[in-house]
């Protein structure tokens, strides 16, 4: 797919750089990265030395940070995991994923402000990774990832409420769409799968803020690269 080389990204709680090497591997420029710990800095200083180390999200503003065609990130897990205390989204750790948001709404916004439209508004596409445990943490059970979905949901469409999935919890695979204005696609995927010599379980959401590809990436694209065992070009 010829269009991925135009497309530039930022990285939040970037760590050693998973989601900047995803993208170089695909043709996608990481502009800026988020991160706070010294030794994962210093390591994609060296790994990805054109990209800028912006510091730390909470002193962040969407408006002032460089635009990018789509911010990844995997919020901190530990008040998601079923390994944790389960303070879910309340927690101080994992509830900086509404940092997260905060950042996409408020560049948004500000393209907006510059007379961008549609599907030029930056960024169109947001990246969300987490453990499984997301699915069933909160109080009530299930509702952090109902609140996620919401969240997303919203930057589109501010006052969408998005029901729990009681009483059966989330699947691991779902999709939901609004026509060609907007998508959000998730599946939780194994890394045994994926040609790593080990079992790690971890969601990855994909939502599209101005069309229906979500689905159509995170299930076929990535199903047929897989299939190869070749990168997508």
């Amino acid at each position: 797919m010829t269009w991925l080389t135009q497309i530039t990204m930022g990285s939040l709680f970037d760590g050693i750089g998973g989601f900047p090497l995803a993208a170089v591997r695909n043709g996608i420029t990481p502009v800026w990265a988020s991160e706070i710990e010294v030794f994962p800095i210093e390591v994609t200083k060296l790994r990805f030395p054109g990209m800028i180390h912006v510091g730390d999200i909470t002193k962040l503003r969407g408006a002032e940070l460089p635009p990018v065609d789509i911010i990844c990130g995997g919020s901190p897990c530990q008040d998601l995991s079923v390994a944790g205390a389960r303070a879910g989204l309340a927690g101080a750790r994992s509830g900086l994923f509404m940092e997260q948001m905060r950042i996409v709404r408020e560049m948004r916004l500000a393209e907006k402000a510059r007379g961008r439209e549609s599907v030029n508004i930056r960024p169109r596409w947001m990246c969300w990774e987490n453990v499984p445990g997301a699915f069933s943490s909160g109080k009530p059970k299930y509702e952090d990832f109902r609140i996620v979905l919401e969240e997303i949901v919203r930057i589109c469409f501010p006052n969408e409420l998005i029901p729990g999935p009681y009483p059966y919890g989330w699947p691991d695979v779902g999709d939901l769409t609004a026509g060609d204005m907007f998508s959000i696609a998730w599946r939780c995927l194994d890394a045994q799968l994926c040609g790593v010599a080990q079992r790690r379980k971890r969601i990855f959401l994909l939502a599209d803020f101005a069309g229906p590809l979500a689905p159509q990436l995170l299930f076929d694209v990535f199903d047929e690269t897989e299939n190869s065992g070749k990168e997508v070009s």
